[in-house]
């Protein structure tokens, strides 16, 4: 496996079918069977491994985000990447560098919570894109709300990539696999479970016909009663990203609530 860090080293534009994961590092289970799938279905895989700063807002854990490379390194490697591509930030954004807005699915939810973090996300991936010049590329559903952007800035821009979603990836407990799991004290993440319990009870009280006002308020309120600041709990059409209160075929839960300092996000299908 090759690490490439400068830019300008990477390989440009090739005739073998290249897989892409974009990560941020701090590798999980999720980011592994991201990895996996792309060298089964593509002659090259390459992982970028780059903390975008430009997503993370000025009160949030851009600092203590964690950065285990050379670990990280060998996870890639062992699940079978090619190349790990890990560009320094100041050869990403040059002084006053453009960035990239995706409108309509980043108004609310994650893109109202954090202002200015899809424009880093957005930004950030048409970059890599760009560099990589991947076939395919590969994002787990937990981030729902960013699927929603890539999908968008992928079909607005015209890049030829097929972009592939993959399952969100579980504790035994059903905690969703996350980087930032890692901040969770041990009383927390006893009680971190309690997000996708809330989900998919939400899911099931949907499915036999509650009302989703209800089921959605109910909901919020057993995640306040085991500690959690509640951001949003709301029923969604994953395509657009904006609440339903009627079930489609694009209905999704998604939640994102603080337990002590750590934010966590998931979501789950209702139908589909």
């Amino acid at each position: 496996m090759r690490i490439i860090k400068p830019v300008a080293d990477f390989p440009a534009n090739s005739t073998i079918r290249t897989g892409f994961v974009p990560t941020m590092g701090a590798l999980h289970e999720g980011h592994i069977s991201l990895i996996k799938r792309s060298r089964s279905e593509n002659d090259r895989t390459v992982v970028s491994i780059f903390v975008n700063p430009t997503q993370f807002g000025p009160n949030e854990d851009l600092s203590k985000y964690p950065r285990p490379f050379e670990r990280d390194c060998e996870m890639a490697s062992e699940a079978g990447a090619d190349i790990v591509f890990a560009p320094s930030v100041e050869d990403v954004y040059k002084e006053n560098s453009s960035k990239i807005q995706v409108p309509h699915v980043t108004e609310l939810y994650e893109g109202a919570h954090r202002p200015g973090h899809f424009d880093g996300v957005a930004t950030i991936v048409a970059k890599l894109f760009n560099i990589v010049t991947p076939n395919t590329a590969y994002f787990g559903e937990k981030d729902l709300q960013q699927c929603a952007v890539v999908t968008k800035l992928v079909e607005d821009l015209n890049f030829r990539i097929k972009i592939i979603f993959c399952d969100t990836i579980r504790e035994n407990d059903g905690l969703a696999k996350s980087s930032r799991n890692t901040y969770l004290n041990e009383h927390d993440r006893l009680l971190a479970p309690c997000l996708h319990q809330a989900l998919m009870q939400a899911k099931d009280d949907l499915l036999n016909g509650k009302k989703s006002s209800l089921t959605l308020k109910e909901q919020i309120e057993f995640l306040k009663s085991n500690s959690f600041n509640v951001d949003y709990f709301d029923l969604v059409d994953r395509s657009t990203m904006h609440p339903i209160r009627e079930l489609n075929d694009n209905a999704s839960l998604i939640v994102a609530a603080k337990l002590g300092t750590t934010r966590l996000i998931d979501n789950v299908r209702v139908i589909g």
